[in-house]
């Protein structure tokens, strides 16, 4: 990568975290339950809007993997998300009016979030229907694949999700 890249690509992100913490204004906490995040949790972020009919399984999946806490952004659903997800104990929950495309499609939302509470964890973004999977996800849980990541010193990856 030469230095004009590598300048482009800092001013890019220096852009994108300007971004992100303009567009937390947008965002209104309904249920802040940060202070039971682990040292060692592992974290999922998803913005949504009308998903109440997904929202049980995708919770029960990522728990069954080991998830340890779920941050949630409901773009002003109507269908009775906002409030099952507050029934939640593992949850954080903000809402917003706000549109979603002008938050690069909940990106900038997501991206404040993630500056403010997920140094130093591993984190998911994903959809309400999309479910991550990885070779042994059956028999092996979230843990064992990062745990391996952290030992190969491998900082983050991209992985294609199975979108429901």
């Amino acid at each position: 990568m030469g230095l004009m890249q590598s300048y482009r690509l800092r001013l890019q992100r220096k852009r994108w975290r300007l971004r992100a913490l303009r567009k937390r204004r947008e965002l209104r906490s309904v249920a802040d339950r940060t202070d039971q995040i682990g040292n060692e949790d592992i974290l999922v972020f998803t913005t949504l809007r009308n998903e109440r009919v997904r929202l049980p399984y995708f919770l029960d999946y990522y728990r069954d993997m080991r998830v340890g806490h779920f941050f949630m952004v409901d773009n002003d659903g109507t269908d009775g998300s906002l409030d099952y997800l507050v029934s939640q104990p593992d949850v954080s929950v903000w809402h917003t009016r706000a549109g979603y495309k002008r938050a690069r499609f909940g990106v900038d939302w997501l991206n404040w979030l993630q500056r403010k509470y997920a140094h130093g964890h591993w984190t998911l973004v994903v959809d309400p229907d999309e479910f991550l999977i990885y070779p042994f996800c059956d028999t092996r849980p979230l843990r064992a694949l990062t745990d391996w990541l952290d030992a190969s010193s491998i900082k983050s990856f991209s992985a294609m999700l199975l979108d429901m």
